[in-house]
C-alpha cells in the first residue's frame, strides 16, 4: 500500500474522506496494473458508490484537462506514484 506517499494538489473534501480516497487509489494500484487506468478508475469510482452514495466520478492519468461542477465538500485531486487521481460528486441540476 502506498498511504500517505500523495500529495494532495486540491480538495475540499473533509479530512477523513481525503484518506479515504488516498487509500482507495492506492487500494486500485495494488490490484490492478498501473496501465490499466480505467479498471482502477472504475474501482474507486464503485467503492465511493458504495460509502457515499452513487454519482462519484473519477478521472486516472498523467496528464489531463477537465472543467466539471461538483457537489460541495466532494472533490479532490491528488498525485500517487506517476498518475494524478480526479475524484468528485457530480452536483445536481
Amino acid at each position: 500500500m502506498l498511504e500517505g506517499k500523495g500529495m494532495i494538489k486540491e480538495t475540499d473534501m473533509p479530512e477523513k474522506m481525503q484518506r479515504q480516497a488516498m487509500a482507495c487509489a492506492s487500494q486500485a494500484l495494488d490490484l490492478h496494473d498501473v496501465l490499466d487506468r480505467i479498471s482502477i478508475a472504475a474501482h474507486i469510482k464503485k467503492e465511493f458508490d458504495k460509502m457515499y452514495g452513487s454519482g462519484w466520478q473519477c478521472v486516472v492519468g498523467s496528464n489531463f484537462g477537465c472543467f466539471f461542477t461538483h457537489a460541495p465538500g466532494t472533490f479532490i485531486y491528488f498525485g500517487l506514484e506517476t498518475l494524478n487521481f480526479l475524484i468528485f460528486k457530480g452536483a445536481s441540476s
